[in-house]
């Protein structure tokens, strides 16, 4: 296990990583602290936990531009259910199931009407953010179970806060999968020659439906752990994060061409994106510098791990 989890891989994000933290240690005031270690944590482990979904669908050399909305959607769903007299062990497996069918139902438009990925998924994100809307005409949902809350994102369990844990479980998960199981290896083989997975009997197309499945039911998960973090459901909750779990994969290493991914890389992009956004909010920069800043060091890091 620990011969895969050093494998060689995206070398350079780590490098650019230490780095970033080196920078921010030396010249934000504050910033080597336990606190801000765990307002890090937190912030970073929603785009986590969507990453590792997205690193079996970009491995397929598919992408998922869904995502964002899915959180969304998810979130709303178990703050209606919660509001509803549902209780938080049933709502959250519910949601959980609910986004991995619509996950499968993007693969099965990819894999067997072949239809483009990204065609596809920005139509998902386009129903999702309109249902997410309609529910309750745009109104947030607020979620009064305290134990929900607890669970997933209030509680400090060990001194560490929930949604580390959380994440913490998804990515260990997500790890086996990729590196450690047949499954793993059947999606790289997809994903890297698509005509040669199938000559040697993998069904390509189930796996690409997977792919997608996992992706759904990340992003569920990470709607999940939002919604009980904002103690309700909000229809605009997660706008926008896919282009920041897109770009975390990325930066992780795992090649936009399909055939190579990697779930430890993937976490460090997204805390490469967390430190790099906490810290320029630290140095006291202005929103449209800490844009400019943070997209060129992405683009820099994109490129240099490029296939």
């Amino acid at each position: 296990m620990l011969s895969r989890l050093f494998r060689p891989g995206p070398h350079v994000t780590y490098i650019v990583f230490f780095l970033i933290i080196g920078f921010f240690l030396i010249f934000a005031p504050n910033f080597a602290t336990l606190r801000t270690a765990g307002a890090i944590g937190r912030i970073t482990a929603v785009v986590t936990i969507m990453a590792v979904g997205m690193t079996f669908v970009i491995a397929c050399a598919e992408i998922d531009l869904s995502v964002g909305s899915h959180v969304s959607f998810a979130a709303m769903v178990v703050a209606m259910l919660l509001s509803n007299d549902v209780p938080g062990w049933l709502a959250a497996p519910v949601v959980l199931l609910l986004g991995a069918v619509v996950g499968a139902a993007n693969g099965v438009m990819v894999a067997k009407l072949r239809i483009p990925s990204f065609l596809v998924t920005l139509g998902m994100l386009s129903v999702l953010r309109g249902l997410a809307l309609s529910f309750t005409g745009s109104l947030p949902v607020p979620i009064v179970d305290r134990g929900y809350v607890k669970i997933l994102a209030g509680g400090t369990p060990l001194g560490v806060p929930a949604p580390i844990w959380w994440t913490l479980v998804v990515v260990l998960v997500g790890f086996f999968l990729l590196h450690m199981s047949v499954f793993g290896r059947r999606v790289l083989a997809t994903g890297g020659n698509t005509i040669a997975a199938d000559f040697s009997g993998i069904n390509t197309d189930l796996i690409r439906i997977s792919a997608f499945a996992l992706s759904g039911m990340t992003a569920a998960m990470a709607g999940l752990v939002l919604a009980a973090r904002s103690a309700a459901g909000n229809p605009i909750l997660g706008q926008g994060l896919e282009l920041d779990v897109i770009a975390a994969v990325i930066i992780g290493g795992t090649s936009l061409f399909g055939g190579r991914g990697y779930i430890l890389g993937s976490v460090v992009g997204a805390i490469f994106i967390g430190i790099l956004g906490f810290g320029l909010i630290v140095m006291g920069l202005s929103t449209s510098i800490q844009e400019v800043i943070k997209g060129l060091i992405i683009i820099t890091a994109v490129s240099l791990n490029r296939r």
